[in-house]
């Protein structure tokens, strides 16, 4: 996490979503409850808002434990120029929720973001129910309320179910019971992180490579050389050039620093590209 000066103007920090999401829990984990979070519709518009300086931080998904990666919220990242500063890890879990009075023979139709069903797809799929995609799993509980929805249900958090005023039908219906999923503090372009003593550091970066054989091998052999280890290794399409892709990079070291200075200069010798998305604090993990 990082610390601001106490004399400076507050944050502007928001989320994706609605109240009770786990956009929001994440936020809160991270600045604290008392700090004041402004929430936005969508992905896509806290990107733009904080690539243009009308946020100074915000939190967006980029993985979960069951359902891997958030590929809208990697896309809109790497369209942009925000900075990656943080990292927080919330636990997921899931209950079904609907209005009040309504029992689980009741319903037909059940909501959630496209992550969530999947999340908890073992549990849907024991009932003929419908499933239908929701923009987040907050919303598709607010949607039941505005609605005044019966015959439905959504899958979503119990904050958010409680928030809402929605009755628990069924608890803790998430397939991995240590789900969790990993969000992404960004901020403006070009704003500085500084390491904090004794927390280990992670770096993203994005790495452009010829359509040639080898080319993605000399790139891995770099960090290989200079003992980088990376956690995590992704290919997503190029948005330059059609059937030409790119490689999302993890690595479990402060690549912003001088002494990785050298590896950095033979990476960008090896490739045709290579963006540093940031270089922050790793998050611990929740119990």
């Amino acid at each position: 996490m990082t610390h601001s000066d106490p004399h400076a103007a507050p944050l502007r920090i928001a989320f994706p979503g609605e109240p009770g999401s786990f956009a929001e829990d994440a936020a809160i984990g991270y600045f604290g409850a008392d700090t004041a979070i402004d929430r936005l519709s969508g992905f896509a518009d806290v990107v733009e808002a904080v690539a243009a300086g009308r946020l100074d931080r915000a939190v967006v998904p980029i993985e979960n434990v069951v359902f891997g990666t958030v590929q809208q919220v990697q896309d809109l990242l790497a369209a942009s120029d925000v900075t990656i500063v943080g990292e927080v890890i919330v636990p997921v879990r899931l209950c079904l929720a609907a209005l009040p009075g309504q029992r689980i023979e009741d319903i037909e139709r059940v909501y959630s973001h496209v992550q969530a069903l999947g999340q908890a797809e073992a549990f849907l799929r024991s009932r003929p129910w419908s499933l239908l995609a929701a923009t987040n799993t907050a919303g598709s509980g607010k949607m039941l309320v505005d609605r005044d929805e019966r015959g439905s249900a959504a899958v979503l958090s119990p904050r958010a179910a409680a928030l809402f005023g929605l009755e628990v039908l069924a608890a803790d219906i998430q397939s991995e019971p240590r789900n969790r999923t990993r969000f992404l503090v960004i901020a403006p372009p070009g704003t500085q992180v500084v390491p904090t003593p004794d927390v280990a550091m992670h770096s993203t970066l994005v790495v452009a490579v010829r359509n040639e054989p080898g080319t993605l091998l000399r790139v891995l052999e770099v960090l290989g050389a200079h003992g980088l280890n990376m956690s995590k290794l992704e290919s997503r399409p190029s948005r330059t050039s059609t059937w030409e892709y790119v490689f999302w990079m993890d690595i479990d070291a402060d690549m912003c620093a001088p002494t990785h200075a050298a590896a950095l200069a033979e990476l960008r010798a090896a490739a045709v590209d290579v963006r540093v998305m940031g270089c922050y604090a790793r998050a611990s993990e929740p119990l």
